[in-house]
């Protein structure tokens, strides 16, 4: 299996929903023919490969519960894309208040903060997905019960797992950057575990950082000059949005890219290590099944984490970096769970 899950699984059938009906996302005005319709809002932080991989499976798998429920999730009329501006999610997340959504479904740790901020005195319940450090970005008060209308999924990241993975790949490593944003909450913990390892291993590191995708343009070519030997990005959703117009400068400066997720690598990073999204946009579909169907309490509903086990190796990276693909797999094979190919494209499949 490509992942485990690490918290308890849900109860998401019930006896009396066992019936057969429409479900799906086909908009309504009122309750389905089989049962219940549910308005379940859905807040895209911005376009990248990644958290649009989450929400297509969300909502895939929002029409595979409806059926199985015998309910209507309706999420066409209230899927919204906040394109990384505050102001813009800000207001969203007011309409979708005003409209009486069931519930809202923030992707990203800022999306997230907006979003829980805004239902504190409606208490309308929030499954969030992509909160690297839901705690840390004080979302919930503990992993296990969240405290509040409140939980979700996280990816959160072993980041020394991906050191690991640098070192396995070039035991002569020396010298690594850090690119990264400072804005985004779910970067800084990830950022201050590689330094604490890189201290203990005696490694020099620099810091690069951007809020926008110039600013990480600038940034990657400063590492560039630098000459360091690898690149470290967390699951950075500002990095993420830029990769596709970065990854040829390391690329042609011989400079491999480590990153915190899969759709670095289908963006033309050399690795990206971390969880499952396909899966976790499932999960965190089921969770808000859980919560409207079976009345599940958010505040008692643990935070879900799955194993960091998955590298992903962008083939054509590998090999323009003049590296050896089988050669590669090999040294990273006792620090994963799996090994997955891919080639540069904007979007999966």
């Amino acid at each position: 299996m490509r992942k485990k899950l690490m918290t308890l699984g849900l109860s998401v059938v019930l006896a009396s929903a066992l019936l057969t009906g429409c479900g799906g996302s086909s908009s309504s005005n009122g309750d389905s023919a089989d049962g219940k319709t549910y308005k379940v809002g859905i807040i895209q932080y911005v376009d990248d490969a990644s958290l649009n991989q989450i929400e297509k499976n969300v909502e895939s798998e929002l029409d595979k519960k409806g059926k199985e429920l015998g309910v209507t999730f309706d999420y066409e009329d209230y899927t919204k894309n906040g394109q990384a501006d505050a102001t813009t999610l800000n207001q969203i997340t007011s309409d979708l208040i005003d409209k009486e959504v069931d519930v809202i479904v923030p992707i990203a740790t800022p999306t997230a903060q907006i979003v829980q901020s805004a239902t504190e005195d409606n208490q309308i319940p929030v499954v969030f997905s992509a909160c690297t450090d839901p705690v840390g970005a004080k979302l919930v008060s503990s992993m296990e019960e969240p405290g509040a209308n409140i939980t979700g999924t996280s990816d959160a990241l072993n980041t020394e797992a991906i050191m690991n993975l640098i070192l396995a790949a070039n035991p002569d490593t020396k010298y690594i950057g850090l690119l990264y944003s400072k804005s985004e909450d779910s970067s800084l913990q990830a950022i201050k575990d590689a330094k604490a390892y890189l201290k203990k291993k005696g490694i020099k590191y620099i810091e690069k950082t951007g809020t926008n995708t110039d600013e990480i343009q600038s940034a990657a070519d400063a590492l560039v000059a630098e000459k360091v030997d690898a690149v470290f990005t967390p699951t950075d959703n500002t990095v993420m949005k830029a990769e596709l117009s970065i990854y040829e400068k390391f690329i042609n400066a011989k400079i491999p890219h480590y990153c915190g997720a899969d759709s670095f690598a289908l963006n033309g990073s050399f690795v990206g290590y971390g969880v499952d999204y396909a899966n976790l946009g499932v999960e965190t579909a089921d969770m808000v099944a859980d919560v409207l169907v079976n009345g599940a309490d958010p505040a008692k509903t643990a935070v879900q984490t799955f194993d960091n086990g998955i590298a992903t190796i962008n083939t054509e990276t590998c090999d323009a970096l003049g590296l050896d693909l089988e050669t590669v797999k090999k040294a990273f094979k006792d620090y994963c769970t799996d090994i997955i190919e891919t080639k540069t494209s904007e979007e999966f499949e």
